[in-house]
């Protein structure tokens, strides 16, 4: 992989822009160009550059033949996927059984600085604030309240990335549109600081965001509270100090907006039709379409990466036809426990093996397939060994297909905030402030979804610290949340949970606590002066 550091010499303005996205694409009167010396002329030319902003969080550049860092797989290297990756199979949800570099790594929890998923994560989120400061530098004192919107949006894809680098990195060098874009080294900010950053700077730009909805996929006001929600809920980790009701105030801004309702059918969020258009529940979302955003990247990755020729087709299962089933990504039978209950649903006996997808399980969440064996013997075993997910699908919730269907390429948008993500954040705020009496009734709208009744609802004693992190297990297996969850409930390294291949063990064992943070890469540390690792590596 070509080394780009964070000691840029990378300039915004002199770069080709044109949208990646669907939604934000508008054609300038130059459809191929457009350079900082006209950037300003009209507010249509602003759209193309802030689509690029949002599109560095999907796909690799322009194109895979144009991608914004070089790699041997610009695919493989993206946002979207490292970030995945990063969150899901380090954890009991994922395990993944190719043998590309560092992916072992990862699957073990026995990463090291070198590792080149954290390295093209690192690099990757540090170029997405790169466009973003340039965007905002250039738009600096504009008084059209368009420009100001996408300015705002800008500040707000800043934020977004900057949260993921506090979360994943916790001291990163830190730049604004004040730094310019160009050769320096960048200062290192420390955790607690850039927690406070990012939530001064979503409190700023609130005001000059659109209204709830106003014009999906764009971030609006309530993409801004859902961020600072989830910032909020996950204080005490990044600063020491716990900030509970204020991730009750946000969570409360977006449920009573009244703009928002759960999906009917929990399936719809992970499937074509999910975007904010047609599902009531989304907010906001990293958008794919198989016309527009064409690349094995977010949940078309997802849903090939989990799909294999005897288990789960992805012909079948999914509705892709064009280079599928990769037998990659399969969960845990730990997770598999988490998930289905086995204990509940099946009672004292193990799973039989003729209830392949657990049909008897009451949870309509549960979209897993037996394989070979539930047992992985090896972390790199084939993937017909593991429980299969198939929760992914390129076709809409009722099977048909959608408008821009593409055989290799999935339209389903990868969900980063929805509205249950809003009462289970405000329900673990809840007990954690002793007001379990409410917090039930959040868990409960949920669990009633779920399982179509109150069959599933549950009571306040029931409410425990532990059910609330197996209940987002639950409800967000395979969206890029598993890690950060429990590393709050103190269950990532040293806790009480381990499970298969944890620390390179079949039985799995806890590790050490320093790896609830991931290394700033070794090649960035050689690179810049400013830069310290951070503690255990």
């Amino acid at each position: 992989m070509k080394k780009i550091h964070i000691i840029l010499g990378i300039f915004l303005s002199a770069l080709l822009m044109q949208s990646c996205v669907k939604d934000l694409d508008v054609k300038p009167i130059d459809p191929n160009t457009i350079m900082a010396g006209n950037l300003g002329d009209d507010p249509v030319y602003m759209k193309q550059v802030l689509g690029k902003i949002y599109a560095s969080f999907i796909v690799s550049g322009q194109s895979n033949d144009n991608a914004d860092i070089s790699a041997s797989d610009a695919n493989f290297f993206t946002t979207s996927r490292a970030l995945w990756n990063l969150q899901e199979i380090t954890t009991d949800e994922a395990i993944c059984a190719w043998g590309d570099i560092g992916i072992a790594d990862l699957n073990t929890q026995t990463w090291s600085p070198s590792n080149p998923f954290l390295t093209a994560l690192y690099q990757r989120l540090s170029l997405s604030i790169t466009y973003a400061n340039d965007f905002i530098s250039k738009t600096e004192g504009n008084t059209d309240p368009t420009v100001q919107r996408y300015t705002a949006e800008a500040r707000f894809l800043r934020a977004l990335a900057y949260y993921y680098q506090m979360d994943l990195f916790g001291n990163p060098p830190f730049t604004t549109e004040k730094d310019g874009v160009g050769k320096f080294f960048p200062k290192q900010i420390k955790r607690a600081d850039l927690f406070n950053y990012i939530v001064s700077e979503l409190h700023a730009i609130e005001p000059t965001l659109g209204e709830p909805g106003f014009s999906y996929p764009e971030a609006d006001k309530a993409a801004d509270w859902m961020l600072l929600a989830r910032v909020y809920l996950n204080a005490q980790v990044y600063t020491g100090t716990a900030k509970w009701d204020s991730c009750k105030i946000y969570c409360d801004k977006v449920i009573s907006s009244g703009k928002y309702s759960l999906a009917t059918d929990y399936r719809q969020n992970f499937s074509a039709d999910n975007d904010g258009n047609h599902n009531p529940e989304m907010i906001f979302a990293f958008e794919q379409d198989g016309v527009h955003t064409q690349g094995y990247v977010g949940t078309t990755f997802i849903i090939e990466s989990s799909s294999d020729a005897t288990y789960i087709p992805a012909e079948q299962y999914h509705g892709l036809t064009s280079n599928t089933n990769w037998n990659g990504n399969r969960t845990r039978k730990d997770f598999m426990n988490v998930l289905v209950d086995t204990l509940a649903t099946y009672g004292n006996n193990p799973v039989p093996a003729s209830d392949t997808i657990f049909a008897q399980c009451p949870d309509h969440r549960v979209f897993l397939r037996q394989k070979r064996s539930l047992n992985i013997p090896s972390p790199s075993s084939s993937g017909d060994f593991g429980v299969g997910v198939y929760k992914f699908t390129a076709l809409n919730h009722d099977g048909s297909k959608p408008a821009d269907y593409n055989p290799a390429f999935a339209c389903t948008d990868f969900p980063i905030f929805r509205l249950a993500d809003a009462y289970l954040m405000r329900a673990e705020a809840l007990h954690r402030m002793g007001n379990d009496a409410d917090a039930v009734k959040d868990v409960n709208i949920v669990r009633e979804r779920a399982y179509g009744n109150t069959s599933g609802d549950i009571t306040a004693a029931q409410l425990t610290d532990q059910f609330l992190l197996n209940e987002r297990g639950r409800e967000f297996y395979y969206e890029g949340q598993r890690r950060t969850d429990l590393i709050r409930f103190g269950q990532f390294t040293d806790g009480t949970y381990n499970w298969t291949w944890k620390g390179g063990t079949y039985a799995g064992t806890s590790t050490d606590s320093h790896l609830n943070l991931f290394p700033i890469p070794g090649d960035e540390v050689s690179a810049n002066p400013n830069i310290q690792q951070n503690p255990g590596y």
